[in-house]
C-alpha cells in the first residue's frame, strides 16, 4: 500500500526550460574499478559520487587520481584507507568518485542543472534560499570549472547519499541478487518505478537509490520548496511506495 503520509519524487532535467548550460568536469579523487572478481569475473567500475569529502588526509593520494581496474584485494585495501572520511551512511562501491568536480563549463543555466541523471548541481543563490528552508541532508560542494562567457555563475554539486531501494514487485521474476564479493549487479533500470517503504530514510530530503544511483529520489518537502521558491531546470516526477 503506497504511504499516505510522505510523497516521494525522481528528480530528472528539465529539457522543456531551453537551458543550454553544459558542464564537462569530473571529480578529483576516485577509487579504481575491480578487475575480475574471484566470485563473478567481472570487470567494472561506476560508484556513487560524494563531492564533498576531501582526501587531502590520505598518506597515498596518488592511488587514487587514475581510473583503472584492480584486483579487489587492493580496492578494498583503498576502501578502508578512506572509509573514516565519509559521512554517515556512506556507501562505496569500485568507481565511487571524491572531492571537487573540476573541469570547464559553458552556456546558459538554470537554478538546477543536470547534465547527466546521477549528478545534480544547483546555482549558490538557489543553494542557499533552499537550505534557508531547513530541508534535511542537503549539502554541496562548490564546482572548480572554467567558463567560456562573462557573468559565468557560481555552481555547487550536491552530496546525494544512497539510501533507499525499488520494491521486488518492479523488478524482473529472474532477478538474482549482486554478487557476494564485489557487490555488481546486472539488472537493467526498470520503466516503471516503486520505491521500497521499509528502506527509505526519515530524516533526509534528498538521496539516491542504493541499487540504482543514477535515480536521484526526494521528498514532498523538496519538491514543494523547489517549486515555492521558482527553482527551475528540473522536473519532478511522483513516485509510488509499497
Amino acid at each position: 500500500m503506497a504511504s499516505a503520509r510522505i510523497r516521494y519524487f525522481v528528480i530528472k532535467e528539465d529539457k522543456s526550460a531551453g537551458y543550454t548550460g553544459f558542464v564537462d568536469a569530473a571529480n578529483k579523487w576516485m577509487l579504481p574499478g575491480i578487475l575480475n572478481c574471484p566470485v563473478c569475473k567481472a570487470t567494472w567500475g561506476g560508484g556513487f559520487s560524494y563531492p564533498c569529502v576531501d582526501l587531502t588526509p590520505v598518506a597515498a593520494l596518488a592511488d587514487f587520481e587514475k581510473a583503472r581496474p584492480e584486483p579487489i584485494e587492493e580496492y578494498e585495501r583503498l576502501c578502508e584507507l578512506i572509509r573514516p572520511l565519509l559521512p554517515p551512511g556512506a556507501r562505496l562501491q569500485p568507481g565511487s568518485e571524491f572531492g571537487p568536480s573540476i573541469g570547464k563549463a559553458q552556456g546558459r543555466f538554470g537554478s538546477f542543472v543536470m547534465n547527466y541523471s546521477w549528478i545534480l548541481m544547483v546555482q549558490r543563490e538557489a543553494l542557499e534560499k533552499l537550505q534557508a528552508e531547513s530541508l534535511r541532508g542537503l549539502k554541496g560542494c562548490r564546482v572548480q570549472v572554467r567558463f567560456r562567457q562573462r557573468n559565468s555563475p557560481e555552481l555547487f554539486e550536491l552530496e546525494i547519499l544512497p539510501m533507499g531501494r525499488l520494491h521486488r514487485d518492479c523488478l524482473p521474476p529472474d532477478y538474482q541478487p549482486p554478487c557476494s564479493r564485489c557487490g555488481r549487479g546486472f539488472v537493467p533500470l526498470p520503466d516503471d518505478f516503486l520505491l521500497d517503504a521499509t528502506t527509505l530514510p526519515r530524516d533526509m530530503d534528498l538521496f539516491r537509490l542504493e541499487d540504482f544511483s543514477q535515480v536521484i529520489v526526494c521528498t514532498k518537502r523538496f519538491a514543494d520548496a523547489s517549486k515555492r521558491l521558482g527553482l527551475d531546470g528540473v522536473v519532478f516526477q511522483p513516485l509510488p511506495v509499497k
